[in-house]
C-alpha cells in the first residue's frame, strides 16, 4: 500500500509542479507559491481538524523544520532555473531529493531487500533521466558554479523535506503538516517583506494557482502516510519520480515530445517501481 500511496504522491507532485509552472508564466513565482499554500493550508487544516490525533509538540516541530527546509529549497530551486538551464538544474535536483532520503533510511537503520536496493537504484537513475529537459543531460563543463550549488541545495531540501516529515510520529495525524505550511507561509511572507515584492498573482489564472497549492499539500499528505506505512529509502525515491508527472502532462495538454532520454527514463521507472512492488 505505500508504494501506491508514494506513486500517487509522486503523480500529484508532478500535476502541482505543472500547474505552478503554468501560473508562473504569467505572475511571479514567489506570488503564485504563496497564494498555492495559502490554499494548501486551509486543505491541510480541514484534514487535520477531521482526523482525530495526538498532539505533540516534537512533530510539530519536525513538521515546521520541514516547512522551512522545503520552502527555501524551493526558492533555490526558482533562482537556479532563473539563472542556468533547465537541462541542468532538474536532473541535479531530481536526483538529490531521491538519494537524501535512501541515505537517511538506511542511517536510520531501515534495511530493505537486495530486490528492493536494487528497484530504488533504477528509479533514482530514472529520475536523473525523466528530468532531463530536452533529453539534455548536464555536461561536465556545466557542473559547476551557482547554478549548480543552488540545484544541489534545493534537491537536498527536497529531500530533507520527505525525512523530516517522516520523523513525525504516527499518531499525530496531518498536524506535522499544519506546522510546515505556516511555517513556510511566515517565511515566504518575510522575504516577500525584505525584498518589497507583491504576493498577489496578477496576470495569473486563479484555479492554476489554487491547483498547485492544493495538488502539493494533497502529495505531502499521501506521502506522510506512505512513510508510516513502508520505508522512507523507498517512498522518498518513488516521489522524486515527480518529473514523470510532469512530463506526461506536458505531452498530453502542451502536446510536448518526449526525447528518447526521457523515455528510457519512463521504461526505467517502470522496471524500478516493479522490482520494489514485488520485493
Amino acid at each position: 500500500m505505500s508504494v501506491v500511496l508514494a506513486l500517487l504522491g509522486a503523480l500529484t507532485y508532478g500535476f502541482a509542479d505543472f500547474a505552478g509552472g503554468l501560473a508562473s508564466r504569467r505572475a511571479p513565482a514567489l506570488a503564485v507559491v504563496f497564494v498555492g499554500q495559502c490554499a494548501g493550508l486551509l486543505l491541510v487544516a480541514v484534514l487535520a481538524a477531521a482526523l482525530p490525533a495526538r498532539f505533540d509538540s516534537a512533530s510539530l516541530g519536525w513538521g515546521a523544520a520541514a516547512g522551512v527546509v522545503g520552502v527555501v529549497a524551493l526558492l533555490l530551486f526558482y533562482r537556479s532555473l532563473a539563472l542556468g538551464s533547465m537541462s541542468v538544474v532538474a536532473p541535479l535536483t531530481a536526483v538529490l531529493s531521491a538519494v537524501v532520503p535512501v541515505v537517511a533510511g538506511l542511517l536510520l537503520g531501515e534495511r530493505p531487500s537486495a530486490v528492493v536496493l536494487v528497484g530504488v537504484l533504477l528509479a533514482a537513475a530514472a529520475v536523473v533521466l525523466v528530468g532531463a529537459e530536452g533529453g539534455r543531460l548536464p555536461t561536465a563543463a556545466q557542473l559547476r558554479g551557482p547554478v549548480v550549488a543552488g540545484a544541489l541545495g534545493a534537491g537536498t531540501g527536497f529531500g530533507l523535506l520527505f525525512v523530516l516529515l517522516s520523523r513525525a510520529d504516527d499518531d499525530t495525524g496531518f498536524q506535522p503538516l499544519v506546522a510546515a505550511r505556516a511555517a513556510s507561509l511566515l517565511l515566504l511572507a518575510a522575504v516577500a517583506l525584505r525584498s518589497r515584492r507583491s504576493l498577489v498573482p496578477r496576470g495569473a489564472p486563479l484555479l492554476l494557482v489554487l491547483a498547485s497549492g492544493l495538488g502539493d499539500m494533497t502529495a505531502n499528505a499521501l506521502f506522510v502516510l506512505a512513510s508510516r506505512l513502508g520505508l522512507l529509502s523507498v517512498t522518498g525515491v518513488l516521489l522524486a519520480l515527480y518529473p514523470a508527472g510532469t512530463v506526461l502532462l506536458a505531452v498530453l495538454v502542451l502536446r510536448e515530445r518526449l526525447a528518447r532520454v526521457q523515455l528510457a527514463g519512463l521504461a526505467l521507472a517502470l522496471a524500478g517501481v516493479g522490482l520494489i512492488a514485488v520485493g
